[in-house]
C-alpha cells in the first residue's frame, strides 16, 4: 500500500524540472524588479547628468587597450612652468571690485553719499578732491508705464477748418497695448516661462486692471503676425543638408472633462543654426511626410523606428543616428552589469573625447573628416568587436538591460557610422535636445495648452525665440522690431526677418518702441 503512494522517478524528474523552471522565472522577475528599483533610486538620489567621471589614464589602464591598434605617440616637449602663476578668466563688460559685471546697456543710478562735514554751515571749509565708488545691484518693482498719447486738433484760421492729427500706425489696430507690452508679454511667457495668470497678478499689483482673457487675445494676435516669419524659417530649415529631428510630448486640447489630449511637438534643427517647432496630434510616423516634404540630405535622429521607415522610402535621404541614445542603454545597465557596461561607456567616451578635440582645434570639412577616419573610426570598429564578444555570452538573458543595449546598437551599425564619412553630421542629437528644452521647462509652469490652436501658437513663437538664443539675439529687441516691421515689409523678403538674417540686416538700427525714444 505504501509503495503505491511513493512518486515514481519520472514524476520526480518532472517536479524537479518544474521547480527549476519556476526558480529561473522567479530569478528573472527579481532581476526585473531590481532594475526598476535601481531606476527609481536614481531618479530620486542619482545624478541627472550623463557625464561620466573618468579616472586619469596615467593611473588606470584603458579598458579597451586590447581592442584598438596600438599607436606610438611622441612625448610632449618639456616646458618650464612659472611658479604661482594662474591664468585669469577673460570676462566681457564692466567689472567692479565686488565682482559685479555689467555692460553699457544697464542703466546706472548715481547716489551721492555726503559726509556730515559737507552739511550745514561748515561745508565751505571742505572741498571734494576725489570719490570712492562702490557698486550695488538693485531691483525695481516690475513696472508698467501708461503712455498718454496727445494728438493736437488744429484749426486753419482762414477757413476755420478743424484738422485732427492722424493716429500713428500701431501693431494691433484699436488696441490698448503698445508694442513694448506685447514683446515683453511674449518674452516673459515663452522665454522665462511666466504664465499669463502670473503676469496678470503683476499688473494688478502695479495698479492696472485688465481682464485675463485680454492678455490671451493679445498673445494670439501678436503670434499671428509672426507666423509668416516662422514659415520662412521652416523653409530655410528644410533646405539643410543635415537635418536633426525629434519629438516631445505636450498636453493640448480637451479630450474629456478633466482630461487633456496627448499631442507632440516635432522640433527640427537645420544646419544654419535654426530651430522650427511643429505641433501634431500624435507621434505617428505619418506626420513625417507632411513635415519633411521633399527634404533631401542626411536625417539625424534618435532610435525611433518611424524615422528609419521614412528614410528607407527615399534614396535621396541618408539616415544617421545618435550615439548619445546608444550610450544611454549601457548607462542603464550599469547596476546589473557594472563591468561590461563600464567597458562600453569607456569606449564611447573615447569617441566623445575625439569630438572635443575637434571642437578645440576648430576642424571643419575635410580636416574634420580625416581626423574622424584616422582616430574615431578605429574606436567604432573596436566597439563593434566588443559588442560581438558580449553577444556570445551564454549568461545574458533577453531581459537583461545589457542585452537590450547591445541589440539597440547592433541594429543601427550603418546609421551610427554615418558621422565618420560626413563631417557635417554631428555625433549625436544633443544640440537639438538643448534647443527643445523650452518646451519641457515651460510645461513645469504653464503645464498644458488649453486648445490645439494654442499649441500651434507655442510652436510658432518658440521657433523664433529658440533661434534668437542660438544666434545671441536679444529676444525683446527682436520682437519689438519685427512686430512693427512685418506689416510693411515686402512679403517676398519675409525671410530677412528670421532671427539669423535679421541679425545681419537690421540689428544695427532696430525699430524701437515709443517708450524707448
Amino acid at each position: 500500500m505504501t509503495s503505491h503512494l511513493q512518486p515514481s522517478a519520472e514524476q520526480l524528474l518532472r517536479q524537479v524540472a518544474s521547480l527549476t523552471k519556476e526558480k529561473a522565472l522567479q530569478a528573472e522577475r527579481i532581476q526585473q524588479l531590481q532594475q526598476q528599483l535601481n531606476w527609481f533610486k536614481r531618479q530620486l538620489f542619482g545624478q541627472k547628468s550623463e557625464k561620466r567621471l573618468e579616472i586619469d589614464p596615467a593611473i588606470q589602464q584603458s579598458l579597451f587597450d586590447g581592442l584598438l591598434p596600438k599607436e606610438e605617440k611622441p612625448e610632449p616637449p618639456c616646458q618650464d612652468v612659472a611658479a604661482h602663476k594662474r591664468k585669469g578668466k577673460v570676462r566681457d563688460g564692466c567689472s567692479t571690485e565686488t565682482g559685479l559685471r555689467f555692460d553699457d546697456n544697464v542703466p546706472v543710478k548715481v547716489v551721492e553719499v555726503l559726509p556730515n562735514e559737507l552739511k550745514g554751515d561748515k561745508a565751505n571749509n571742505y572741498e571734494i578732491i576725489s570719490y570712492k565708488t562702490h557698486y550695488l545691484l538693485a531691483q525695481q518693482q516690475a513696472s508698467f508705464v501708461v503712455i498718454e498719447e496727445r494728438r493736437p486738433v488744429i484749426k486753419e484760421i482762414s477757413t476755420e477748418k478743424l484738422i485732427t492729427t492722424p493716429a500713428p500706425s500701431r501693431v494691433l489696430d484699436n488696441s490698448l497695448a503698445d508694442v513694448s507690452f506685447l514683446a515683453g508679454m511674449l518674452v516673459d511667457k515663452f522665454l522665462y516661462h511666466l504664465p499669463l495668470y502670473r503676469q496678470h497678478q503683476r499688473l494688478t499689483e502695479a495698479g492696472i486692471t485688465l481682464s485675463r482673457s485680454l492678455l490671451t487675445q493679445l498673445t494670439a494676435k501678436a503670434i499671428a503676425l509672426l507666423k509668416p516669419i516662422a514659415d520662412a524659417q521652416y523653409q530655410s530649415v528644410l533646405m539643410s543638408q543635415v537635418l536633426a529631428i525629434d519629438e516631445t510630448p505636450i498636453k493640448a486640447g480637451r479630450k474629456a472633462p478633466g482630461k487633456m489630449k496627448q499631442g507632440y511637438f516635432w522640433p527640427m534643427y537645420g544646419d544654419q543654426g535654426e530651430i522650427i517647432f511643429h505641433y501634431c496630434s500624435s507621434r505617428s510616423g505619418q506626420h513625417l511626410e507632411s513635415l519633411l516634404g521633399n527634404f533631401q540630405g542626411t536625417l539625424l535622429t534618435d532610435g525611433y523606428a518611424a524615422y528609419e521607415r521614412y528614410a528607407a522610402k527615399s534614396s535621396s535621404i541618408t539616415h544617421a543616428q545618435c550615439w548619445a541614445h546608444t550610450r544611454r542603454g549601457f548607462e542603464k545597465a550599469l547596476a546589473i552589469e557594472p563591468e561590461a557596461a563600464g567597458e562600453a561607456l569607456a569606449i564611447i567616451g573615447e569617441l566623445y573625447r575625439y569630438e572635443e578635440s575637434i571642437r578645440e582645434s576648430k576642424l571643419t570639412g575635410e580636416a574634420k573628416k580625416h581626423y574622424r577616419q584616422t582616430q574615431s573610426e578605429a574606436v567604432v570598429k573596436a566597439f563593434w568587436r566588443w559588442c560581438d564578444q558580449q553577444c556570445q555570452r551564454l549568461d545574458l538573458v533577453p531581459s537583461n538591460p545589457l542585452s537590450r543595449a547591445l541589440k539597440y546598437a547592433m541594429e543601427r551599425i550603418d546609421a551610427l557610422e554615418v558621422f565618420l564619412s560626413d563631417p557635417e553630421v554631428a555625433i549625436d542629437t544633443n544640440h537639438l535636445e538643448r534647443g527643445l528644452r523650452p518646451i519641457p521647462m515651460g510645461k513645469k509652469n504653464w503645464l498644458f495648452c488649453w486648445t490645439e490652436s494654442g499649441a500651434e501658437d507655442v510652436a510658432t513663437i518658440q521657433s523664433l525665440l529658440a533661434t534668437c538664443r542660438l544666434h545671441n539675439v536679444n529676444a525683446y529687441t527682436y520682437l519689438v522690431d519685427v512686430l512693427q516691421r512685418v506689416s510693411h515689409h515686402p512679403a517676398k523678403d519675409v525671410h530677412l526677418l528670421t532671427p539669423r538674417l535679421w541679425k545681419r540686416h537690421f540689428s544695427g538700427e532696430p525699430m524701437r518702441s515709443v517708450i524707448e525714444e
